[in-house]
């Protein structure tokens, strides 16, 4: 329950601020993208905790010396948000030029929102007293 809240909240607004600012859709378009995207989002927020709970678990001291949270939250986001909500805006009625850029904004908002987006996991996850799974078997995680 924790990651779908905290997934429907942060990108509802970022995907009504990309669909209507960047991608330039009209307000039905953005209103379907939105009621194709919330059962989506619902469906794979529980997926998306786990792949960056293991992205997370899995970035740290023999890559780089040290854990880097805020390329890997970002990794994470990218690899897997990005092809769902290319498949929303598709199904929303995009097309052309302002599918091809609101897929860029996308990647851009995610570039700039994954760790902002990790921290508000963890911070949604103790809101419902539920551990992050990556700082419990690592403890090397800020």
């Amino acid at each position: 329950m924790a990651d779908t809240t905290a997934l429907v909240l942060f990108f509802t607004l970022t995907g009504v601020l990309n669909e209507r600012f960047i991608a330039g859709m009209d307000w039905q378009e953005v209103g379907l993208a939105r009621l194709i995207g919330t059962p989506l989002m619902i469906i794979t927020a529980r997926p998306y905790g786990l792949w960056r709970d293991l992205v997370m678990a899995t970035s740290g001291e023999a890559i780089f010396g040290r854990p880097k949270a805020l390329l890997f939250d970002t990794l994470a986001l990218l690899s897997f948000q990005v092809p769902i909500y290319a498949a929303i805006i598709w199904m929303g009625g995009a097309s052309g030029a302002g599918l091809l850029w609101g897929i860029v904004g996308a990647a851009v908002i995610m570039i700039f929102c994954g760790r902002p987006y990790g921290l508000w996991l963890e911070i949604v996850r103790r809101w419902y007293g539920v551990g992050q799974p990556h700082k419990e078997r690592s403890g090397r995680f800020a």
